[in-house]
């Protein structure tokens, strides 16, 4: 191979899109399809930290927490309960459930916790009609109606016309699916890419 090809592979290399890096976060949540069959929104005792309700089932957030915890290490439902317990006023979402203290069992496995912590946390970037400003690894939340949220992760695969498509579950297991504008998209979320490894 010339000097010149290599030259144009690694300029081809730099030139593909930063955050495809958090194609791992994609990845974990892909692993889920098939596994968890069922949606099971019972609320359930769980053990703390890195309680989960059993694998089979869960519900839409289930499948960013398990996602996270595979693909980063994040244990969502410890972050999420430490910074509710650390600033309660934060999350005005809690008044939804006449809640007057955190619950570790539960907190994490809420929509609007997890937009809210992961805003605090400085992930929100700026939803657009654009399918290009969508990337394997994004976090996206939807009003689905009558004021039902709705939360699932950007894939690395696409349909025909260039939308990616979602990994989510929104009634019948985990499923990768063409659903991303076929709601009001409430918020968009890309955590940084993992460090690089040594």
């Amino acid at each position: 191979m010339t000097k010149r090809c290599l030259l144009l592979l690694l300029f081809a290399a730099l030139s593909l899109p930063a955050a495809a890096s958090n194609a791992d976060i994609a990845i974990a949540a892909q692993a889920q399809i098939g596994v968890t069959r069922h949606y099971d929104p019972a609320y359930r005792k769980l053990s703390y930290p890195g309680g989960d309700v059993p694998k089979e089932r869960g519900v839409c957030t289930d499948v960013i927490v398990r996602a996270l915890r595979t693909a980063r290490g994040i244990d969502l439902q410890k972050v999420v309960h430490e910074d509710i317990r650390a600033n309660w006023d934060a999350y005005p979402h809690q008044r939804r459930w006449n809640l007057d203290k955190p619950d570790p069992h539960i907190d994490h496995r809420r929509v609007p916790n997890l937009m809210t912590y992961f805003t605090r946390a400085g992930y929100q970037v700026k939803p657009a009609r654009d399918p290009a400003s969508y990337l394997p690894g994004d976090i996206v939340a939807w009003e689905l109606g009558r004021g039902v949220l709705h939360i699932g992760i950007i894939s690395d695969l696409k349909t025909l016309e260039g939308t990616p498509l979602v990994i989510h579950n929104i009634g019948r297991g985990t499923r990768e699916e063409d659903i991303l504008f076929q709601y009001t998209i409430l918020g968009q979320y890309r955590l940084p890419p993992p460090a690089p490894a040594h």
